[in-house]
This record gives C-alpha cells, structure tokens and sequence, in this order.
C-alpha cells in the first residue's frame, strides 16, 4: 500500500500523549514490532500545528527513534513522517482510516 511523506519543516510540534508501547493483542499483551530492524513499536500523540490549524496524531515511531526524556509538552521535530490509509473487517465490521508513521523524534538540544 502506498505512503505519503508529510512535510512538517514548517510546523510546530508539541507531544501530546507521552510515548508508550504499541499493543497489537491487549488479551495477550504482544508489542508491535518492526518489520525491517525488529526494533519495538511505539506510539506518541503529536500535536501538529501549521498555518493556523493544529491537529492531534497518533504516530507510530521505531523505539530506537525516541529519544529518552521526552515528556509531556515538549516541542519536537519529526523526522521521516508518512501517512498511508488503511483498511480491515473486524468482527464483521469494516473499518478504515489513515495510520501516521516516523523514522524518529528528536527532542531539542541542551544546549540553549
């Protein structure tokens, strides 16, 4: 399925919701994985704000893409964020909607 790259240089991005593991089976409790490096999945909220409009997205990021420390209200920039849409019938039911992926987040540097 095809992805999209979403240019965010222009934006500001705030955290949202603090990183955390991505569950795929609450039941059993699996993390998602990577597919390519094996690296566990982690999800994060971004608030996403450009020319006068802000939005709240749920981003998938590699673990080894989030740097430690990061917390709530933190600015960030985004590194590698693609969006592809997504479909699935659960239980009988079709859902679809638009996953957001990140190679990485980079919290601002200590020094000022």
């Amino acid at each position: 399925m095809p992805s999209f790259k979403i240019d965010t240089s222009t934006a500001v991005v705030f955290v949202a919701v603090e990183p955390k593991h991505k569950v795929i089976n609450k039941e059993s409790g699996e993390i998602a994985v990577d597919r390519e490096t094996k690296a566990k999945m982690m999800t994060v909220g971004l608030t996403i704000a450009d020319e006068g409009e802000a939005n709240l997205f749920t981003v998938s990021v590699p673990e080894t893409g989030v740097p430690a420390g990061i917390t709530l209200g933190m600015p960030v920039k985004v590194v590698g964020l693609k969006a592809r849409d997504w479909e699935n019938t659960f239980n009988g039911e079709k859902r679809f909607g638009i996953a957001f992926r990140a190679v990485a987040l980079v919290a601002p540097s200590a020094k000022g």
